[in-house]
């Protein structure tokens, strides 16, 4: 498995460069991936149906000039930005029979997850459909969605560790389906930080899934990208 451990200056580079990985795999054969990075600015991401005017609190993002972009994954509208780790994983389903099926995909990369998780000293749980929580209030800390091909599935996710969470609440309106454990709970009462170190869950993380050393893009993968934001 490849691993790329990279932040770009922007938001739609970022977002961005999680499809081309996928796109890389499914199209051309690129093999597995594991990506890793984090946001120095806030912006707001829509799932592929998402729809703005029903997810965003449209008049505080326009105010402070936060960026609303789309990914080309299902799940909810989340919140990017400094202390809000991001992982993605490009996996083969002929290599890893257990991801050909949408649900049960979900709880093994997520077993996956909590063994790193785990390794930090951080006890957590899966609440399906897409979601890791912590504590005896059942915090959810952990949001996931995946864009599924053929060959190869886009797994990614976000990993709340040091995030200002009082700004869910001004920019994100409620979902319009929550999963139960949720409870109609607010974000405030719903989300909340893990005290990990990133740098070492990035590493229990890379070699529970036999990650190599990080490397940095590769001249396809630039100009793919290049290509996309055109």
């Amino acid at each position: 498995m490849q691993l790329r451990d990279i932040t770009f200056p922007s938001a739609q580079e970022n977002i961005a460069f999680d499809e081309v990985l996928w796109h890389l795999a499914e199209k051309e054969g690129a093999g597995e991936y594991l990506r890793f990075w984090e946001s120095p600015k806030i912006f707001i991401v829509l799932g592929l149906t998402g729809r703005q005017q029903r997810d965003v609190h449209a008049l505080h993002a326009g105010e402070d000039n936060v960026p609303v972009l789309r990914r080309s994954s299902g799940g909810g509208t989340v919140l990017q930005g400094p202390g809000c780790l991001n992982y993605a994983l490009i996996l083969s389903k002929q290599k890893r029979p257990h991801v050909s099926d949408l649900r049960k995909s979900y709880e093994w990369i997520s077993a996956k997850l909590i063994e790193a998780f785990a390794l930090c000293g951080v006890e957590a749980f899966f609440r399906p459909l897409s979601d890791l929580a912590t504590g005896s209030q059942e915090k959810k800390f952990s949001g996931n969605a995946q864009r599924r091909g053929k060959n190869y599935i886009l797994h990614h996710g976000t990993i709340l560790y040091n995030f200002d969470l009082g700004l869910m609440g001004r920019y994100l309106s409620m979902p319009q389906e929550i999963p139960e454990y949720r409870k109609a709970r607010s974000h405030a009462d719903f989300v909340t930080n893990i005290s990990i170190d990133p740098v070492l869950f990035k590493g229990h993380l890379s070699q529970i899934f036999e990650a190599g050393a990080s490397q940095p893009p590769s001249p396809d993968e630039l100009s793919l990208l290049k290509n996309k934001l055109i």
